[in-house]
């Protein structure tokens, strides 16, 4: 699936990714491929992606996910 993160400064991610943790206003969040539609708040704590480069993490102040046909945008604060 591929992935944006979209911070007001600068793009922090873009790329294929296997599996994304994000830090929902309601507990973790899990996404992987073929993922249903979803947008949701999010709050801070750390974006953990998974990729064929290894595990990476960002960490946010606050934001919103919106997942649709296996892409992912995150507007992070």
């Amino acid at each position: 699936m591929f992935l944006e993160i979209i911070s007001p400064d600068k793009k922090l991610f873009e790329g294929e990714i296997k599996a994304l943790t994000l830090p929902g206003s309601d507990g973790s969040l899990g996404v992987l491929n073929n993922h249903a539609p979803m947008i949701s708040a999010l709050k801070a704590g750390k974006i953990k992606i998974t990729n064929h480069a290894g595990v990476q993490t960002f960490d946010i102040k606050g934001g919103v996910v919106e997942v649709l046909k296996n892409k992912v945008i995150v507007l992070a604060e």
